[in-house]
C-alpha cells in the first residue's frame, strides 16, 4: 500500500483523501467517483450505478461512493489513478482494497507518524444528506485525534466546513487554496485573494494552518522557478503554518528548466523524472513548514541535503 511506503521512505504524515459511503462512513479516495481510481466498470453488477452528477458545478459521469454501502467498496479492488503518468504503478492494480479512515489512521499510528486528511467536497455530500464535519470530528475523538498536539490536520478545500468543525473539534484545521477559482461553497470569494495579507489573516480566525499551491510559494513562468514571494512570511505573521501541495517528480510537473529529457525524445519523456530536489530546494528555502509530495523518499532526501 502506498502509505506504508510513504512512511518507510521518512514520511512525517500519510495523507487520506476522505469521502463518504452510502451508509456513512469515511474511506480514502481521491475522488468520491472511483470509476478511475477502482475496477468497478469492470464489475457487472454495479453497471447500473453508473451516473452523472454536479459536483462543484462540474458535470461528472461515473460511480460514486454515496451511491454504495462499505460492504459493497470493499469488494472492489484500487487502481493507479495517473496510469499515463506511471505505468510501473499499473503492476499493482487490484492488490488493494479501498481503506476506511480507521484503517488509514491505525497504519499511521503504528507507524509512529501523523495522518492529514482532507475532507472532499463537503458541499456537495450535504447535499445528498451526508453532512462531513460531525462524521469527521466524531471519528477525530474515537482515533483519540481530538486535540492541538495530536498529529493530525484536517485539511478542506471549502470554507463553511472548517468553521463548522472549527466549534466540533480541537484537531489543527488548514484551509486549502487552489491556483485559480474559488471555494465551493464561497463563490464570493477568491482563492487569489484568499492568499493576500489580508486573506490570510482572515484564514487565522479559524484554521492553523494553510495549503497553498505552490506557485503562491515559489513561482513559475513555465521554463524557469521564479524567486519566492511573500506568502510564507504573510502566513507566519498571522500564525499559520504552510504546507504546499504537490510536488511531483515527473518532467510532466516540472517547469522546462527542471526538466531532464532523453537524448532522442522518446514517447515517455513526460514520464522522466526531473529535477525535482531544486523544487524542493525552493520552497524549504522560502520557509515553509512542511510539503506535500507524491515522492515523500525525494522530499526527505532533500530536506537532509538542506538541513542534515
Amino acid at each position: 500500500m502506498a502509505y506504508r511506503l510513504a512512511i518507510a521512505q521518512g514520511a512525517d504524515y500519510i495523507e487520506p483523501d476522505l469521502v463518504i459511503t452510502k451508509d456513512g462512513h469515511l474511506v480514502a479516495r481521491h475522488e468520491n467517483e472511483i470509476g478511475g481510481t477502482t475496477d468497478v466498470a469492470s464489475r457487472a453488477e454495479f453497471a447500473a450505478r453508473k451516473t452523472a452528477k454536479l459536483i462543484d458545478g462540474q458535470s461528472v459521469t461515473g460511480w460514486f461512493t454515496e451511491d454504495f454501502t462499505l460492504a459493497e467498496l470493499k469488494t472492489l479492488r484500487a487502481r493507479e489513478r495517473l496510469p499515463q503518468l506511471r505505468p510501473a504503478n499499473t503492476a499493482f492494480d487490484g492488490q488493494e482494497a479501498i481503506p476506511t479512515f480507521t484503517e488509514v489512521v491505525a497504519i499511521a499510528k503504528a507507524a509512529g507518524v501523523g495522518v492529514y486528511p482532507e475532507m472532499k467536497h463537503p458541499r456537495h455530500f450535504a447535499s445528498v444528506g451526508l453532512p462531513f464535519e460531525q462524521r469527521m470530528a466524531d471519528a477525530l475523538k474515537a482515533e483519540g485525534l481530538n486535540s492541538k498536539r495530536a498529529k493530525v490536520f484536517v485539511q478542506c478545500f471549502e470554507v463553511g466546513p472548517l468553521k463548522t468543525i472549527r466549534t466540533l473539534t480541537n484537531a489543527r484545521l488548514v484551509q486549502l487554496v487552489d491556483s485559480e477559482g474559488s471555494p465551493a461553497d464561497r463563490p464570493d470569494l477568491t482563492y487569489a485573494g484568499m492568499a493576500t495579507a489580508d486573506g490570510l489573516r482572515a484564514i487565522a480566525a479559524y484554521a492553523d494552518g494553510v495549503g497553498p499551491d505552490k506557485s503562491y510559494v515559489v513561482p513559475t513562468d513555465g521554463k524557469a522557478l521564479l524567486p519566492a514571494t511573500s506568502f510564507v512570511k504573510d502566513a507566519h505573521a498571522v500564525g499559520l503554518k504552510v504546507h504546499p501541495w504537490t510536488v511531483r517528480a515527473e518532467n510532466y510537473f516540472l517547469p522546462k528548466d527542471l526538466q531532464r529529457l532523453p537524448a532522442s525524445l522518446r514517447p515517455d519523456t513526460p514520464t522522466v523524472h526531473g529535477n525535482v530536489a531544486e523544487m524542493f530546494r525552493a520552497l524549504y528555502e522560502a520557509g515553509v513548514d512542511g510539503v506535500f509530495s507524491d515522492f515523500p523518499g525525494l522530499a526527505v532526501a532533500a530536506r537532509k541535503d538542506m538541513f542534515g
